[in-house]
């Protein structure tokens, strides 16, 4: 039997412009495997398997959220969670492998800016989990197609190789998922705040028609008080994050709209756990697009 290819399938642009770029060659020795780490974004999963249908990949499912959640609780370090990370989807892409037969590379989706932010030194500013995350024992040879490609080439790419726009525009959802935009201990709590409020910002984006690079919630690691229902209401702040980018290397922030408040009113109001909302207007630099 010819060598097997293993793919970690996150649903976002580069790891699908990766799987088809590798299907061409590999046929079906190429196997695509996305990874429930408990991270993820409300009804992904889903949304995951219509993708694969739709571009004809061959995709496992694997559940692996006890584990996941087991092995980050108690860590607040955003350099460690993204280590823990990168180690469990090593270790469940092996146990993966051992279904296939002859599965000798792993492949990843990896991108130019994946490496330049996880540069050790002077230019380093954190670990990919996909990058510097990643054990120094794989057990595999990697194949990364677009490590030397930025996010607008990439896209490009994916739209000659005839991938539907929605797919290729879809949003960039980092592969340590809601991992990175809970700040702290990652807790059941933090994590349904985390889905639902990202879930209601999509929401209010659509609505109004608006397209920005990338958008998302962060929970914070902080408390406030606030009212709620004519009752004291201390709980979670969650940061709004709505950034325009080309590349990815650079980002700043356009959308600023009275509209806002009224967003703000109700993610307070229909996600049990949250006080308040802030609004992040920092650009990349010097912030990066993700908190952590």
């Amino acid at each position: 039997m010819k060598d097997q290819v293993i793919l970690g399938l996150s649903g976002g642009v580069d790891s699908l412009v990766a799987a088809v770029v590798l299907e061409k060659e590999y046929k079906d020795r190429l196997h695509c495997v996305f990874v429930d780490t408990g991270l993820m974004r409300k009804n992904e999963v889903e949304e995951i398997e219509k993708l694969a249908i739709d571009n004809n990949l061959n995709l496992m499912v694997v559940d692996a959220k006890d584990k996941f959640l087991s092995s980050l609780k108690g860590i607040t370090d955003p350099e460690e969670k993204r280590k823990i990370i990168g180690r469990e989807f090593i270790n469940v892409f092996k146990l993966a492998a051992k279904k296939i037969p002859n599965c000798k590379y792993l492949a990843q989706g990896t991108i130019l800016s994946d490496i330049e932010e996880s540069k050790k030194g002077k230019g380093f500013v954190k670990s990919h989990h996909n990058v510097g995350g990643l054990p120094e024992e794989l057990g595999f040879e990697l194949i990364e197609p677009l490590r030397h490609l930025t996010k607008d080439e990439v896209r490009e790419l994916g739209l000659k190789l005839g991938l539907k726009k929605e797919f290729i525009y879809r949003q960039p959802f980092p592969g340590p998922g809601l991992g990175v935009r809970i700040l702290g201990e990652i807790t059941e709590e933090k994590l349904n705040i985390a889905k639902e409020s990202d879930y209601i910002l999509q929401e209010f984006l659509r609505k109004n028609k608006i397209n920005p690079f990338q958008s998302f919630t962060v929970v914070t690691d902080s408390k406030s008080t606030g009212v709620k229902d004519g009752i004291r209401n201390y709980a979670y702040v969650v940061a709004v994050r709505i950034i325009d980018s080309v590349d990815a290397r650079k980002g700043e922030v356009n959308y600023f709209d009275k509209k806002l408040t009224k967003l703000a009113e109700k993610i307070v109001k229909e996600v049990p756990g949250v006080s308040r909302v802030v609004y992040d207007i920092t650009g990349k630099p010097p912030g990066t697009i993700e908190w952590e």
